[in-house]
């Protein structure tokens, strides 16, 4: 009779043993990999391996294309983010300009100051550039996120801490994960998103709201994070758990948010000014997924670009996660928040080929994944997890060096 492999416990001359007893090689791995140093720093170096990946494989990308992959890592809205965290929205460089090659006073509001705000205090460190000052926030952000990935992993219903991991690993290896070791403000607001929906999952709050304050200083997709935190914090309310905690978690989160949008309106006199701003400069605004509808039959229709192609099947996909995630019976507020992230995506009629970037911020509809692949052999997780790394470092360094235009 063929012994039967079992995880955690494996076979030895048909003796069923556990990994930390096995002799040689083996049994030594097992015993590292269950160190509590290892397993503190588990999120953090996989974190970091998988980016590590997706620099070498730009770096390649970069020499083919001629291209330099600091100005790789700092384009398009980097350029913007940096001049704000320099001279703040009144200095901005003026050779930055608008989608129509046009500047007002108003056009760096389209920005929000969360990011640049910290750039600007690591830059106020002696012998720190602004630019590797950027670098290192959404460095250090990305880390803070893997951390509140691999803990809410654990936390979700039939989660565990190797569903924690393999999330994690799936958020770096994301196909524009590339937008993390950029100049852009995904790896911040990510890593204030989901620590705010930890502060959901475990009913703290205070964690949740402040959490959700400050993701609504760094994107406007705060609002789906703002509508799930509220909701949750008033369900939990309306059921009288935690006493006063879910309304003062209810106060905070949109706090963020509207004091920015507020700031705007004030700025330009108009109630409605970030969105003015932003449909002046860059013709974006919600019009319900028209645009959006119009682009991914033009494109399955008549392919032109691989970026272009491989945007409409990503949006695909992350629709079919949605339905994914309602059947496995995702927690409802990780729910609400990834799909009202898709909706804001899908819903805007700003530039299309920005549109798989904008889906980095959905990763609770990774969550389905993560505890279907934890439950697998750990040759079946690794080989998938390698391979979703391998395309996800080609796409992001094609996406900014061989792809011509913004993201």
């Amino acid at each position: 009779m063929t012994p039967t492999t079992l995880d955690p416990v494996s076979t030895l001359e048909g003796v069923r043993v556990h990994p930390d007893d096995a002799p040689g090689a083996r049994g030594r791995l097992a015993r590292a990999a269950r160190h509590r140093v290892t397993a503190a720093l588990a999120p953090a170096l996989l974190y970091l391996a998988v980016r590590e990946l997706g620099l070498l494989a730009l770096q390649l990308m970069a020499a083919r294309w001629d291209k330099d992959v600091t100005r790789a890592l700092t384009s398009w809205d980097g350029q913007w983010f940096l001049g704000i965290a320099e001279g703040g929205y009144a200095d901005v460089p003026a050779w930055l300009v608008d989608a129509f090659g046009r500047r007002t006073p108003e056009t760096p509001l389209a920005f929000f100051p969360g990011y640049p705000t910290l750039v600007r205090w690591v830059d106020g460190l002696p012998g720190v550039p602004t630019v590797g000052a950027a670098f290192a926030v959404s460095l250090v952000s990305g880390v803070v996120c893997a951390y509140g990935l691999a803990r809410l992993g654990s936390r979700v219903f039939g989660g565990s801490r190797r569903a924690g991991l393999v999330l994690v690993v799936l958020f770096a290896a994301s196909p524009m994960a590339v937008a993390l070791s950029m100049t852009y403000s995904e790896a911040t607001f990510c890593a204030l998103a989901v620590w705010s929906l930890v502060g959901v999952v475990e009913r703290r709050w205070l964690l949740a709201g402040v959490c959700c304050a400050a993701a609504g200083l760094v994107r406007p997709t705060a609002a789906a994070l703002v509508l799930a935190v509220c909701a949750a914090a008033l369900v939990a309310a309306w059921r009288r758990r935690d006493d006063w905690r879910p309304w003062v978690g209810a106060l905070i989160a949109p706090l963020g948010l509207l004091g920015y949008l507020g700031y705007v309106a004030l700025r330009t006199g108009r109630w409605d000014g970030w969105f003015a701003v932003q449909q002046i400069g860059w013709d974006s605004r919600f019009d319900g997924g028209a645009a959006t509808w119009k682009f991914a039959l033009l494109i399955l229709g008549e392919p032109r670009s691989v970026l272009e192609l491989a945007t409409v099947w990503l949006l695909v996909v992350a629709l079919a996660l949605v339905v994914l995630s309602l059947r496995r019976g995702l927690e409802w507020p990780l729910v609400v928040y990834g799909a009202g992230v898709l909706a804001m995506d899908l819903g805007s009629n700003g530039l299309m080929n920005s549109k798989a970037r904008l889906l980095l911020p959905a990763f609770t509809l990774l969550v389905p994944i993560a505890l279907a692949l934890a439950r697998r052999r750990t040759s079946t997780v690794v080989a998938v997890l390698a391979g979703v790394s391998v395309f996800s470092a080609w796409f992001g360094a094609y996406a900014i060096t061989a792809w011509p235009y913004a993201i």
